[in-house]
């Protein structure tokens, strides 16, 4: 979503939970679900832990539960919803949830996020690991994200992250679409899955 200003920072989340098992995962479970490496070449140095995804056209998507769900959304979900309450209007929709892991010394190349509903949705990232080698790079400026923050970025301006460390980096991310934004039809029916 375009919130007009690059990055906006929501304040301090205890990961404590969420960071523990994100780190105890075995290494299969990063590759479950390879999709967004295989439809997205930018995302060629990343692995992903799946909760919830979406699939079809604006605005008849279905959201469904992922292998991931059952690994992490008793970690996840009250770190998704406490973030929701205190800073989006309630009744909404989470559209898509996942940990994602950019490797060592990999990057993601410039990009804006072109689906539809990247329009529609509040992009949050909860940085689970970190290193001051990973710079995320949003519409030409460098950002430090620190573990314990949480922060929506602009997901319609040019985004890139390059991971200069030795370290893997792994963050939270996931995307709330805001009742405004869903046909009161098919809220119900997302809501419902």
């Amino acid at each position: 979503m375009d919130i007009e200003i690059p990055l906006r920072e929501l304040g301090d989340i205890d990961i404590d939970e969420l960071r523990t098992s994100v780190l105890a995962q075995e290494e299969t479970a990063w590759h479950e679900n390879d999709y967004r490496q295989k439809a997205y070449d930018v995302h060629h140095d990343t692995q992903s832990i799946v909760l919830i995804f979406c699939d079809g056209e604006w605005p008849n998507m279905t959201v469904s539960k992922e292998p991931g769900w059952e690994r992490l959304a008793e970690q996840a979900v009250p770190i998704m919803h406490k973030l929701i309450e205190q800073h989006y209007p309630p009744g909404g929709t989470i559209i898509r949830a996942m940990a994602a892991k950019l490797l060592a010394g990999g990057r993601i190349t410039p990009h804006f996020d072109s689906h539809p509903s990247f329009r529609f949705g509040h992009r949050i990232h909860v940085p689970i690991t970190t290193s001051g080698g990973v710079r995320f790079m949003i519409d030409g400026r460098p950002y430090q994200f620190e573990v314990g923050k949480a922060y929506e970025i602009n997901n319609q301006k040019t985004h890139s992250v390059m991971n200069r460390s030795k370290e893997d980096r792994i963050t939270f991310i996931f995307d709330y679409v805001p009742p405004s934004k869903i046909d009161p039809a098919k809220r119900q029916h997302m809501q419902d899955e």
